[in-house]
């Protein structure tokens, strides 16, 4: 083996815990997968020798790839994830995640916080994300903000007050959040309204992003509002396959035609209520899901 290939075998080692910083940060799967290739092109250019932790190392050079990319966003005035679903991630409902997966989605990373992450400036992101949910101490999280540990910590704790209580903690239980999302989807194909709102939290949220054809993301508030979705929802539970899926490791729904994915939808169950409804629709976002776990 190389020296070459033996950096490239331990650079994959870090690979899952990378993409998992990376997806946090960014929000979206395609942009988390650029970040952790920029971290592997530095590497293979500098003098890995010199590098006493690798995995520290690579952290801090994909956090501020991260943050740079997250920067960029706002100085081009770009339509930023504030006006879109962060990308979900699919895999079967019967299925375990895989390793990868594991590592990705670890801490309950659901659509609804990757949602409330989107609201921390880059610099509050990255600290909260590197110390909160991935232990990094202040004084390596430091250097990348270019601010002194004790700036990086006052960063962290203003995102932590933004993000405590602004996205739900969802029943741990799978079994109960199936079971809360079949009673939504009976509720949906028989059009019963009063099944439909029993089941929804009085502050439920939901978020539907169609993408340019709607107009971006559209936001509705309170279990009378969303129930008065119901003839939308049962048009798409009616005029689809409707098929149980895990999405960021939460009870969802993956809504086909034939081989067309048309619809992710994405809930949180919160003391047993639907707590927030996220729904991507976007074809173009949707044509770039990676689907195989669906497969049997």
């Amino acid at each position: 083996m190389t020296p070459q290939d033996f950096l490239a075998d331990q650079f994959q080692g870090h690979r899952p815990h990378l993409k998992a910083v990376a997806y946090r940060m960014l929000g979206s799967l395609s942009e988390a997968e650029d970040a952790v290739q920029e971290a592997w092109l530095r590497l293979a250019r500098s003098d890995s020798g010199d590098i006493d932790n690798l995995g520290g190392w690579l952290t801090t050079v994909v956090g501020r790839v991260c943050l740079d990319m997250l920067r960029a966003r706002k100085s081009r005035r770009e339509e930023s994830l504030e006006e879109r679903l962060p990308d979900p991630v699919i895999s079967r409902a019967d299925a375990a995640p895989d390793p990868e997966q594991e590592v990705l989605l670890a801490d309950s990373v659901g659509l609804a916080l990757l949602v409330v992450l989107e609201s921390l400036t880059p610099a509050e992101r990255l600290a909260f994300v590197l110390h909160d949910m991935f232990g990094m101490p202040f004084e390596q999280i430091a250097p990348i903000l270019d601010r002194t540990p004790v700036a990086a910590k006052k960063l962290a704790s203003r995102a932590r007050q933004r993000v405590r209580g602004a996205a739900p903690n969802p029943d741990p239980d799978l079994t109960t959040q199936r079971r809360v999302v079949d009673a939504f989807l009976a509720a949906a194909r028989g059009g019963d309204f009063d099944a439909l709102v029993s089941i929804l939290d009085p502050e439920v949220v939901l978020r539907a992003d169609g993408g340019l054809l709607t107009s971006g993301m559209k936001v509705i508030r309170g279990a009378a509002a969303v129930a008065g979705q119901l003839a939308t929802f049962q048009r798409m539970a009616t005029s689809a396959a409707t098929h149980p899926a895990l999405v960021n490791g939460l009870a969802g729904l993956v809504n086909t035609i034939g081989d067309r994915l048309i619809s992710v939808m994405s809930f949180t169950i919160s003391d047993s209520k639907i707590a927030t409804i996220d729904i991507l629709s976007d074809p173009e976002r949707l044509a770039q899901l990676n689907l195989t776990r669906l497969k049997p």
